[in-house]
């Protein structure tokens, strides 16, 4: 049977693009839906180039969730992955959802995680704190901003000269390289 997948992005949707294309690719899982709170968002003219549903998710407001919520049990969504989105989960799609919401951050967590930490913040501080490295980690989403189990974690030696903008260049590589393939073992290590 078919699992079934939605992406949550809030920017330009790079990731959400990469792992519609692996999973296009890939049999028994679909990305079924793409969700933005982004109403300018690259990702809608992508959804519908690609026949992919999508959803603009208007503010962060209980109402919006409830209907988000509605939809995923609509389209018989199993999985949900955020990619780059920054609004935070509410508690009831997370109870549906246990174990079942994947999430990817810039950094090893648990360092550089937490409320307002994303993109090029994250990176800033890395720099500032002179840090020997960086990273990814995918990890489950729970009530707490970057707090969920982690499923994996890959490594970024900073060159002497690195950047912010440099970091952020190899941080998204890394993101493009294995966010798909993880949440592909993550599914089917969880059926």
């Amino acid at each position: 049977m078919t699992k079934k997948i939605a992406l949550l992005a809030s920017g330009k949707g790079s990731n959400a693009k990469t792992i519609s294309k692996f999973f296009k690719e890939t049999e028994n899982i679909s990305v079924e839906l793409i969700c933005s709170n982004n109403s300018t968002s690259p990702l809608f003219d992508f959804c519908e180039t690609n026949n992919i549903s999508s959803h603009l998710i208007e503010g962060a407001t209980q109402d919006s969730f409830e209907k988000l919520l509605l939809l995923f049990q609509k389209s018989k969504i199993d999985y949900i992955v955020l990619c780059g989105f920054l609004l935070k989960i509410p508690y009831a799609i997370i109870t549906e959802y246990k174990n079942k919401i994947i999430n990817i951050h810039p950094s090893l967590l648990p360092k550089y995680g937490g409320k307002g930490m994303y993109g090029s913040r994250v990176h800033k501080a890395v720099i500032l704190n002179n840090e020997k490295t960086s990273g990814i980690t995918i990890h489950f989403v729970n009530e707490e901003y970057d707090k969920g189990a982690i499923i994996f974690q890959k490594e970024h030696v900073l060159s002497f000269s690195e950047t912010a903008e440099s970091l952020a260049e190899a941080i998204q590589k890394l993101e493009h390289k294995y966010f798909s393939p993880i949440i592909l073992q993550t599914i089917n290590d969880n059926n």
